[in-house]
């Protein structure tokens, strides 16, 4: 190839690369309203945040978790479904086998809770709350995660095109995933 017709080449590689790459991108833009609050670990006060949240649950409780075992998160959410709150759990595969799981501890309280071990890592780390509070973020609900670990937590109200979207992946997820009865 002379140098005309590879520059040529490299161009048009380049131009279909980047079309491609763009392709099958399906992100989803939202507009930023209600309010945000951020939370850091350690110590930053993000198992208080949530369980605050919890306590205030009026009807329903969504929560994908990949490594759940934290207490008070725990305790929060059986106090939830005491008060007739309706509550699912989602937990990667790695929760069936791990000594100090919640997951045993919300499913024999009654709580539906399944295991999505279709990923190589169920890494969602999700909470959603009568259908219009998103509590997400890099914070594992862990006592290691609030007293060790260099982690994030956003709490987000009033923003329902975003709830809505995360309530439609927790869906798709509970599809593929099996009923876990506790050990």
């Amino acid at each position: 190839m002379n140098k005309i017709s590879m520059r040529t080449f490299f161009l048009v590689c380049f131009l279909v690369i980047s079309i491609l790459s763009l392709t099958p991108i399906q992100a989803e833009q939202f507009k930023s309203t209600g309010t945000i609050d951020a939370y850091f670990s350690p110590n930053g006060g993000c198992t208080e945040a949530i369980v605050k949240e919890l306590n205030n649950a009026k009807m329903e409780i969504l929560v994908q978790a990949y490594s759940f075992t934290s207490k008070p998160i725990a305790k929060a959410l059986i106090d939830a479904k005491k008060r007739g709150i309706k509550i699912e759990v989602i937990l990667d595969k790695s929760q069936q086998s791990q000594k100090y799981s919640a997951a045993d501890f919300v499913a024999h309280a009654g709580i539906p809770t399944y295991i999505d071990s279709v990923h190589a890592i169920a890494h969602n780390k999700i909470m959603i709350i009568d259908r219009s509070t998103l509590i997400t973020g890099s914070f594992n609900f862990t006592k290691a995660a609030e007293e060790n670990n260099a982690e994030n937590l956003l709490i987000m109200k009033g923003n329902k095109p975003l709830v809505d979207r995360y309530i439609q992946n927790f869906n798709e997820h509970k599809g593929h995933s099996e009923q876990y009865v506790g050990r």
